[in-house]
């Protein structure tokens, strides 16, 4: 692969001063050698990879001796270039500092449909309307990712972060509402228990009293049963 940039790519013939001797294209990332000679960077690393020689003169080199020319680079960056969708249509030259800026917006870019499901690729103008009519369209995920998912229409007027929130708060005032009747239900029982607990003590009282009557009731009619003999004896 070249390490330059293609001679086509420009609007109009670039110098010869900018092309490098080993791709002939015009110089990207330009270095110069300690013989002066200059050359796209990936280019003479791949050259010196076989040899340690200059391309042109054939005195050897160091890669440490290497050094990078800043300034051809950005006088290289100010010239004019097409945009890569030239034959698609697009019209437009930026400088070739810009170009990659250009591509990001340009209308004859082709793009993916965004749909799951479909492979379809438009230009980037007309991918709106493509959208519009996408058969894969009718049903997608909402992309703010709360995981529902919608038509068209649905899509419109789909609100994700509304819907999070009213259901949040359904579901707070659903926890309040079971914290209160769990509340109350507390005391309820706390009642109740306080009520046993009386009654157990009065049903306490009550059979201790019974204890002690019964507890002395044999000793008296013991003492009334002879008095009651005699009498019904005689």
């Amino acid at each position: 692969m070249s390490g330059g940039y293609d001679l086509n790519l420009f609007a109009s013939p670039p110098d010869c001063n900018f092309l490098c001797s080993v791709c002939h294209g015009v110089l990207k990332r330009p270095v110069r050698l300690p013989c002066s000679h200059i050359f796209c960077k990936k280019c003479i690393l791949r050259w010196l990879a076989r040899q340690k020689t200059c391309p042109c003169c054939r005195k050897e080199v160091k890669r440490k001796k290497m050094v990078h020319v800043n300034k051809l680079r950005r006088t290289i960056g100010r010239l004019e270039v097409k945009c890569k969708n030239a034959e698609a249509g697009c019209s437009v030259t930026c400088p070739l500092a810009h170009r990659r800026g250009h591509q990001d917006s340009c209308p004859f870019e082709l793009m993916a449909c965004p749909h799951e499901g479909c492979t379809a690729r438009v230009l980037r103008g007309a991918l709106a309307e493509h959208r519009q009519h996408c058969p894969h369209g009718a049903q997608e995920r909402c992309p703010l990712g709360c995981g529902a998912t919608l038509g068209p229409v649905e899509r419109a007027r789909h609100n994700c972060y509304r819907e999070l929130r009213e259901a949040w708060s359904w579901r707070q005032e659903r926890s309040r509402t079971l914290v209160l009747g769990l509340l109350r239900r507390m005391r309820e029982v706390h009642r109740t228990a306080n009520l046993v607990r009386r009654q157990l003590a009065q049903l306490g009282g009550f059979l201790e009293e019974e204890d002690a009557m019964l507890v002395g009731a044999p000793q008296g009619e013991a003492e009334a049963t002879p008095e009651g003999s005699m009498g019904a004896e005689m």
